[in-house]
């Protein structure tokens, strides 16, 4: 009996998992996932555009996810924040591992230990900002997704297509909103207030508009402390982002 239940669900699951593809938007390629992005974030950015008097200089067109474009600092902040700052530093998560984290996920809403959980995470995100909403197709959604993308893509993507109005989609258009200058110019202590704007915290109006500013720095602070806790920068370098004011108070 046992034997005939474990072989029934050899052939329901990979036939349920069929069925469930087959109703997801093309996630096949990175090419599929960069189409669909690209039509979603730059319709969104040209119906900004259309109703504008002058139009901005920063073109709407959205570019392929380049993580060798990251500061290496902001990546430090963004895993250590994510719950992972040994990202990088184990192996990407495959087979049957990967495949049991996505199924508790999905069935059981719980999440197994391990960096791979963020690698689960990243390619929810990314299938998330496509469209799927459904908690089953989102396990099948991410597994395709993960299927072609590396560790670095993930990143890469997801700190890509962030919203966090009309408009304003992606790490550098927030940037630019928040701090007025390009990604690549930010300070480490700038990254940090950064951080701040992306997941988890998703403070984005309260740093435009500069709203308690010594929260700002406290929190800012002790991301810093932590990334250099895990090494990932020097304790003086940390000290040294620590001391700076918070930006949006110098702009006030």
């Amino acid at each position: 009996m046992t034997l005939f239940l474990l072989g029934l669900v050899g052939v329901l699951l990979p036939v349920s998992y069929l069925y469930t593809a087959s109703k997801l938007p093309p996630m096949d390629s990175e090419f599929d996932v960069e189409k669909q992005l690209k039509h979603s974030i730059e319709g969104e950015r040209m119906s900004l555009v259309s109703g504008m008097y002058v139009k901005p200089d920063r073109p709407i067109t959205f570019t392929k996810p380049d993580f060798t474009r990251l500061p290496k600092d902001l990546v430090a902040l963004y895993i250590t924040q994510l719950g992972c700052p040994t990202y990088f530093q184990t192996p990407r998560e495959d087979g049957a591992k990967w495949a049991w984290r996505l199924f508790i996920g999905a069935f059981m809403g719980s999440q197994i230990p391990g960096d791979g959980g963020c690698e689960r995470i990243l390619s929810m995100r990314i299938a998330r900002r496509l469209g799927v909403k459904d908690p089953y197709q989102l396990a099948v959604a991410a597994h395709k997704i993960h299927s072609f993308l590396q560790k670095d893509q993930l990143i890469a993507y997801d700190l890509a297509i962030q919203r966090f109005e009309r408009g304003v989609v992606g790490v550098e258009d927030v940037t630019l909103k928040v701090f007025g200058k390009e990604l690549e110019k930010l300070s480490l202590a700038e990254l940090a207030e950064l951080q701040i704007v992306l997941p988890p915290y998703n403070y984005y109006y309260d740093m435009r508009t500069c709203h308690n500013a010594p929260l700002i720095k406290s929190n800012r602070d002790l991301m810093l402390a932590e990334i250099a806790n895990w090494e990932l920068i020097t304790v003086e370098k940390a000290k040294n982002a620590m001391a700076q004011p918070v930006s949006c108070t110098l702009r006030k």
